[in-house]
């Protein structure tokens, strides 16, 4: 998406119409993130999940150095203005067998595990050219690994087992990338959080 079609909005003006486990995807700054968002074919380097817990708005994130993590949104956006893009999760209700709580819930318990470093380096060895050519897409989701995971890889798992749907469904959630989460249609851009108003 290019910058003349972002709806860029205040979040203290617009948090109240995120809703529990609305999806958010990060636009990087600096050397690693431009090489996860070159790999990925996208802009996009970071997802992580809206939470409500009471009246406060919550980040839920698996990232790199900190693991599965709870921090306030404010603290995102005031860090990255402009740099958080907004999608609302399973747009128009089309998949009806959606649990949205269990998907939050999901994403809330990875709070405290470790960062998918191993899944990483795998998802990013798909783009190799010899290694394209050497192994077949990974689309298998019942195969268990007992590595933590990494930010998408924790997005897709939450709403693949705690909400009950798919959202890339024909791709394995160790190896999704944010910008597979981008271009899913179980997702769909509404604005960019362009800073907090004191």
């Amino acid at each position: 998406m290019d910058e003349a079609n972002r709806n860029l909005v205040s979040l203290t003006q617009y948090g109240s119409l995120i809703r529990d486990g609305d999806l958010l995807l990060f636009r990087g700054q600096g050397v690693l993130s431009r090489l996860i968002g070159i790999a990925g074919r996208s802009e996009y380097t970071h997802a992580a999940r809206a939470v409500w817990w009471g009246d406060l708005l919550f980040c839920c994130e698996v990232r790199e150095l900190r693991g599965g993590r709870a921090v306030t949104l404010a603290s995102q956006v005031e860090k990255f203005p402009g740099m958080i893009d907004v999608f609302e999760t399973n747009p128009s209700r089309r998949w009806h067998d959606y649990d949205r709580d269990g998907s939050v819930r999901y994403m809330r318990r990875l709070a405290g595990c470790d960062y998918g470093y191993f899944g990483v380096l795998k998802a990013a060895l798909r783009h190799l050219p010899l290694w394209r050519f050497l192994v077949r897409p990974d689309m298998n989701d019942q195969q268990r690994t007992s590595q933590p995971p990494f930010c998408s890889q924790a997005c897709a798992m939450a709403d693949r087992i705690g909400g009950g749907v798919d959202p890339v469904p024909h791709l394995a959630d160790r190896v999704t990338e944010p910008a597979d989460l981008a271009r899913s249609p179980f997702y769909r851009y509404r604005f960019t959080l362009a800073g907090v108003e004191q």
